[in-house]
């Protein structure tokens, strides 16, 4: 479990750099940017966090403590996300990771490369260039039911980082590029960051949907099979041509 955060901060921003679809932040690293302000023990080490409404970027949101641990972020008076701290989530039923090279060798099987309805995310975007986004590529395993895989070598090691990695390679193994969506809730529990410059990989598999809302599990592993963080998450089936931040009007 990483030590409990202490970043002091009255504002949230989130930098265009790390965005997801148009206009809006990643949820991944969105999602860890506010994670980051949760103060996490040993009864709880981690974090479920709520995406309200698509993040703005480059826009100052005012960040409140609540009771409980609670964090929120505002946009005047509008909730556009709000975390807390929970329990250990369950490591049952985390598939074995595989090695670096074979994750390397699905990532031609990722179906991004021809449908993507984001393709500037910060995580998974095709448009995106190594060194400045993730550039994940999470393939389909052969033989192992809906498994994903993704070959990850960091050249940053922060847990917006982790989040946004634990992010989209769970789309995609929910089949985003079939039917877009955009992530509704998601929870992590960071056990340790990884090493910058070396190999890891990121797994995932899909966990069921019901209507709109589709639910998937991913881990992220070091090159000798360590499990450094893991999480779930719930997607939201939308429009990819109307999914833009609302503004307040206060």
């Amino acid at each position: 479990m990483l030590a409990s955060v202490r970043r002091v901060s009255e504002t949230f921003t989130i930098p265009a750099r790390f965005c997801g679809p148009p206009e809006s932040g990643n949820g991944g690293w969105t999602s860890g940017h506010l994670a980051a302000l949760v103060e996490i023990t040993a009864e709880q080490p981690a974090v479920s966090v709520r995406l309200r409404t698509p993040p703005p970027l480059d826009r100052a949101l005012a960040v409140r403590h609540g009771e409980g641990g609670v964090v929120e972020v505002f946009d005047g008076d509008l909730v556009v996300a709000s975390a807390q701290p929970v329990p250990a989530l369950s490591r049952s039923g985390l598939p074995a990771p595989v090695t670096h090279p074979e994750a390397r060798a699905v990532a031609g099987a990722y179906a991004g490369l021809h449908d993507h309805p984001f393709p500037t995310c910060f995580s998974c975007g095709t448009e995106r260039e190594p060194g400045d986004a993730l550039c994940l590529r999470p393939g389909p395993l052969p033989g192992r039911d809906g498994v994903h895989a993704a070959a990850w070598v960091p050249s940053e090691a922060t847990e917006e980082i982790v989040w946004a990695a634990l992010d989209c390679p769970g789309a995609w193994a929910l089949g985003v590029g079939g039917r877009p969506m955009v992530l509704g809730t998601m929870r992590a529990e960071v056990d340790r960051l990884p090493a910058v410059g070396e190999e890891h990989v990121v797994m995932a598999w899909a966990l069921g949907s019901e209507g709109r809302k589709h639910y998937c599990a991913t881990a992220l592993y070091a090159a000798d099979g360590t499990l450094l963080a893991h999480a779930d998450a719930t997607w939201i089936a939308i429009d990819p041509a109307v999914i833009r931040p609302v503004r307040s009007t206060s």
